[in-house]
């Protein structure tokens, strides 16, 4: 007599709890009031290569607009949009905290190595970007300046891959960094 095995039920996975693989971030969307200045500061100074442009209308017409985007490798772009008559306002001084409220404080770039770092920080000062001294965060190691749009920049360099080995240091963290803190060490 032969018996039939029965099919399991597979498990199912709530859309809620299905893992998600990033792969880092498309593009950042950044404005600018000048998109000249802006390709000439991240092609140019930067070295970043300019990968896409789109535009509708002709420029300065209602409606019209331009949306650029710059290579930062392995997949990441910045991008930026420039719509006739913007202005781009609430400058924050490179490294120093925001006080007003902002969502948005820099963006950092990482370079591969700390000779790299070096290197774009001499590269800055030969364009005569101001830039900031070697900032040692323990993890990683920066060098702060601003883009003509005055959009706070970081160039970091990992000293520690914290995706790899993460580094927790805040004496005083919040609950939710603290419970998981408490289940790593069961």
């Amino acid at each position: 007599m032969q018996t039939q095995e029965k099919p399991q039920a597979q498990e199912q996975v709530s859309p809620a709890t299905k893992p998600i693989k990033f792969m880092g971030i498309n593009h950042l969307a950044m404005v600018t009031g000048d998109m000249d200045k802006t390709v000439r500061f991240y092609r140019d100074v930067l070295g970043m290569a300019l990968v896409g442009t789109l535009g509708k209308g002709t420029f300065g017409e209602p409606g019209s607009f331009r949306h650029y985007f710059f290579d930062m490798g392995q997949g990441n772009t910045l991008a930026f949009f420039e719509w006739p008559g913007v202005s781009t306002v609430g400058h924050k001084e490179t490294g120093i905290p925001a006080q007003d409220g902002r969502q948005f404080d820099h963006i950092s770039f990482c370079v591969e190595s700390l000779e790299a770092l070096h290197d774009l920080q001499s590269r800055l000062q030969a364009h005569e970007v101001q830039v900031t001294r070697l900032v040692d965060h323990h993890f990683i190691q920066s060098v702060y300046f601003d883009d003509p749009n005055g959009i706070s920049l970081e160039a970091s360099y990992w000293v520690q891959d914290i995706t790899e080995t993460p580094y927790y240091n805040d004496p005083n963290p919040v609950p939710a960094v603290k419970e998981q803190l408490n289940k790593s060490e069961v």
